[in-house]
């Protein structure tokens, strides 16, 4: 049985944020994020959106019309028809990002927006160089390294919080929470997926270059962690307290990951599974000589935001696919079926 999480820790957890107003109020405003008082003049109406991580919140929350421009890429595998359509709406500043996946895109482009917030930084486009624009910035907490700390699946409900006080929609925020958790609980209280002695998988989590380069892997800084112990698997990265970290093609084989999870924010499946698979000794561990390579949106498995929900599906409905898992799904009431 997989370990159960406390989902009821919520109670005792509070996002950091105080609003001067209250709910249908248009008073300003101010949060808490990555370690900064972002203080706002009321609901924000002209939104510039430079990372895909906030999109499913903004939209259930009814307020991803208020995203007047956006830049970077937003793989249509995350949403559903209404979001893409919603997305495919808006006009694209940029889609230019670097072999690592980051935004390439100039302060000056967003600030001619005329944005009164901003979501997403880059290198460029952050806090600090805004300032003199007096244009408010808020990021994924997970993102500007202000989780120093595993990460758990609260930072994921208290996002949606912080969005839901920006956006004055704090019982909606509350309402999707709920629902999000309730999927959890599910997924959670479903037999585990294991190896034949009841052991765990062990997984690899992994953010590969494709064509050759730098190999990264998350450790229990990352929403990977709770993602992997979810799915009742084991990180093999588990004892890096590092969201994410640069690692040589020796150590994975030496770790000797049974799965690994391909993450990647560009391209195709396929080439990350390649990317992974032409890794030095790849093929002298487990996951290689069974081909056991799981590629998977970065989104679905970090930062911690709603889409790592879908993400621990997918795990765990792979892991549940293996040849020798054993381990039953329990059955969904919904459906009258099993949860698959």
């Amino acid at each position: 049985m997989k370990k159960t999480l406390a989902l009821t820790l919520a109670a005792g957890l509070t996002v950091s944020l105080a609003s001067c107003g209250s709910e249908g109020s248009t008073s300003a405003i101010e949060v808490d994020n990555c370690g900064d008082t972002v203080p706002l003049d009321g609901p924000p109406e002209n939104v510039t959106l430079l990372k895909s991580a906030s999109v499913p919140t903004l939209q259930h929350l009814g307020v991803l019309d208020r995203v007047k421009n956006r830049a970077g890429k937003y793989p249509t595998a995350y949403y559903d028809d209404a979001t893409n359509d919603a997305l495919a709406a808006i006009p694209s500043l940029t889609d230019k990002t670097d072999a690592s996946g980051h935004l390439q895109i100039s302060r000056e482009e967003v600030v001619a927006t005329g944005p009164d917030l901003v979501l997403g930084e880059t290198d460029t486009v952050n806090r600090q160089t805004l300032a003199s624009s007096d244009v408010p910035l808020i990021e994924e907490p997970a993102l500007c390294g202000s989780l120093e700390r595993p990460v758990t699946w609260h930072d994921a409900w208290d996002q949606i919080r912080l969005y839901g006080t920006v956006f004055d929609r704090g019982a909606e925020a509350e309402e999707y929470v709920t629902a999000l958790q309730d999927r959890l609980a599910s997924i959670e209280d479903a037999a585990t997926p294991t190896k034949p002695d009841g052991s765990p998988y062990r997984i690899a989590v992994l953010y590969p270059t494709v064509g050759g380069g730098v190999t990264y892997a998350y450790g229990t800084g990352s929403m990977a962690a709770p993602v992997v112990e979810a799915a009742g698997a084991e990180n093999v990265y588990a004892d890096q307290s590092d969201r994410v970290f640069e690692v040589t093609a020796e150590d994975i084989v030496d770790r000797n990951p049974e799965v690994v999870l391909a993450l990647y924010s560009d391209g195709s499946a396929d080439e990350i599974v390649g990317a992974v698979k032409g890794l030095p000794g790849m093929d002298r561990t487990t996951a290689g000589q069974r081909g056991q390579v799981l590629p998977l949106l970065l989104n679905y498995a970090e930062p911690p935001t709603p889409l790592a929900v879908d993400g621990l599906e997918q795990v765990d409905d792979y892991l549940r696919d293996l040849p020798d898992a054993s381990g039953a799904a329990a059955p969904d009431p919904a459906s009258g079926g099993t949860r698959r």
